[in-house]
């Protein structure tokens, strides 16, 4: 494994980070299927063995249960000050909006709830799970640097925004002194490359770490056509993303595999190594070991220029889709 420093921040994290929204009680969730927790701390122990030390979870992640098998895996298998541990925080819903609950107080108790499902004191990256279109801005910067501020949290991101608003959000923390986002964990992978239209050039420029989730395009940039899983066919929130580009896609998929089967490596570890050359550590869902297995070997497999320029050649633009639909 190779490490690195997350952006503009002092927390130094594995060049693949485990991404645990697979982990939790099905009937809690959105998500039908996620490992028990028995099967989740197999994973997470593989992991840790395999220099895994960044884990990236949130508490809308099968209501809460995410958080409770990843905190209790960690606690019991690593020590704490040796893993980076992100989880999330998601924009205000109907209930607290209409209440008029500040964005600091909505910020300090599902801060306080997230420690209390994972059993610590802290977590390293605090995450603004999407942008908050009805939240003044003031009061999210202001309640995420309260809780780095209060030792709850030693830096912060944000996830599923615009570069315009990324910008903003740091503008605004710049000038009040408060803590600034230092990564970004946007969608972005070899099927869906709309990051690198503004968001990538701003992350460049200012050190922003990017750490993007679906880097495997749930699972459609590890298979072969024609092959499937149990999280192909159940997973109807990657089915409303990918569904309907299947075809332009398709000739990047076959790409993929004809160079896996080329450098004798599999499609995982391809499509990995094109995106580990983008970004500083892709969020992989993992719930098989040969997932964690492949995620690893992908880190020192260097593809060539050409390779590379293969791949993307196909490329078509992309609408937006998922929970940056629809959002301007």
């Amino acid at each position: 494994m190779k490490y690195t420093k997350l952006g503009n921040s002092d927390l130094n994290v594995s060049r693949i980070c485990m991404g645990c929204m697979g982990f939790g009680v099905p009937e809690s969730g959105m998500h039908k299927w996620t490992l028990d927790e028995e099967s989740s701390r197999e994973i997470i122990r593989h992991g840790l063995e395999m220099g895994i030390n960044f884990y990236d979870t949130a508490i809308g992640y099968q209501g809460g249960t995410s958080e409770m098998f990843v905190g209790r895996a960690l606690r019991d298998f690593a020590k704490r000050e040796d893993v980076v541990l992100a989880t999330k925080v998601p924009p205000m819903g109907p209930a607290d909006i209409e209440a008029g609950t500040t964005g600091q107080d909505y910020i300090a108790r599902n801060i306080d709830a997230s420690l209390s499902h994972l059993g610590m004191d802290y977590v390293d990256l605090y995450i603004l799970h999407s942008w908050d279109y009805h939240t003044p801005l003031f009061e999210i910067m202001d309640g995420l640097n309260n809780v780095v501020r209060s030792g709850k949290a030693r830096a912060i991101g944000v996830s599923n925004c615009y570069a315009w608003q990324l910008a903003k959000a740091n503008a605004l923390a710049e000038k009040e002194g408060f803590a600034k986002f230092v990564s970004i964990q946007g969608h972005y992978n070899l099927l869906f490359r709309e990051e690198e239209r503004e968001m990538a050039g701003l992350c460049r420029e200012d050190n922003i770490a990017m750490t993007p989730y679906s880097a495997l395009a749930a699972g459609r940039l590890s298979k072969k056509p024609g092959e499937t899983s149990k999280r192909l066919e159940l997973d109807a929130y990657a089915k409303g993303k990918y569904d309907a580009t299947a075809e332009k896609d398709a000739l990047i998929i076959e790409r993929v595999a004809e160079l896996a089967e080329k450098r004798d490596v599999s499609m995982t570890e391809i499509s990995l190594a094109w995106l580990l050359t983008k970004v500083t550590s892709p969020v992989v869902g993992a719930t098989k070991f040969h997932h964690v297995d492949g995620a690893v070997a992908a880190v020192d497999l260097e593809l060539t220029a050409e390779e590379i320029a293969y791949l993307e050649e196909p490329y078509v633009p992309h609408v937006l889709v998922g929970v940056m639909a629809g959002r301007h």
